[in-house]
């Protein structure tokens, strides 16, 4: 497996998306319990799906990355 290096400027900027990811995700999961339009349900459940996934491989990304001073 490669090494990959990250500038500051991409290290903070890749940090910055997995908190507004997680932000979200968290949200959509907070929202299922009170929404009661079936459609808005199942658009937040799809959100869930496919962000949890996204979210595990970036982190796993971000973990495996070196910094570049």
């Amino acid at each position: 497996m490669f090494e990959k290096k990250l500038a500051l400027h991409e290290t903070m900027k890749f940090h910055e998306l997995i908190n507004f990811m997680t932000t979200s995700l968290l949200k959509s999961k907070m929202s299922q319990g009170i929404v009661f339009d079936d459609d808005l349900r199942a658009l937040l459940e799809k959100n869930v799906k496919l962000t949890t996934p996204a979210l595990t491989a970036m982190i796993k990304l971000y973990r495996n990355s070196k910094l570049e001073y």
